[in-house]
C-alpha cells in the first residue's frame, strides 16, 4: 500500500485539464482534416478551435532573441509544437525541451499530424541543478 502511494505521488500529471483540452482539439483537427496538410494549415485550424473554446494562446511566439519561435504557447503554461512530417526525430524533442527551458514553462506537447493515428507526446521540462553543471 505504501508503495502504491509513492507511485501516485511521483506520477502527478502537469496541467491535466488544459493538456486534455489541447489534445482534444488536436484529435478533432486530425480526424476532420486528415494527415496530409502542411503545418501552417494545421496551425490555422488549431487556432480557430482555441478561439472557439476561448482558450488563451499565443501563436508563433518568439521566446528569445536567438530566433526561437514556438508554434503555440497555450494559457502561458503549455508549449504546443506541431509537426507534419514522416517521423518525429530526436532533435524535435530537443527543440521542445529548449523551448521549455528558455520560456521557463513546465510542459510541452509535440504533435505530428502526418501519423495515421495521432499520438501527442508530453514533454516535461528537465529541471537543471547548478550543482550538476560542469564549470
Amino acid at each position: 500500500m505504501i508503495r502504491m502511494m509513492e507511485n501516485t505521488r511521483m506520477t502527478k500529471i502537469i496541467y491535466p485539464e488544459l493538456s486534455y483540452a489541447i489534445t482534444g482539439i488536436c484529435f478533432g483537427v486530425h480526424n476532420e482534416k486528415g494527415r496530409f496538410l502542411r503545418e501552417k494549415q494545421y496551425g490555422d485550424e488549431i487556432e480557430l478551435r482555441l478561439k472557439e473554446k476561448k482558450v488563451p494562446y499565443r501563436r508563433e511566439y518568439p521566446i528569445d532573441r536567438a530566433g526561437n519561435i514556438v508554434d503555440f504557447v497555450v494559457d502561458n503554461k503549455v508549449v504546443l509544437e506541431i509537426k507534419a512530417k514522416r517521423l518525429i526525430e530526436k532533435q524535435d524533442f530537443y527543440q521542445v525541451q529548449r523551448y521549455l527551458q528558455t520560456a521557463n514553462l513546465k510542459l510541452g506537447l509535440l504533435v505530428n499530424f502526418r501519423n495515421r493515428y495521432l499520438k501527442p507526446v508530453r514533454i516535461v521540462k528537465i529541471e537543471t541543478d547548478a550543482r550538476h553543471k560542469f564549470v
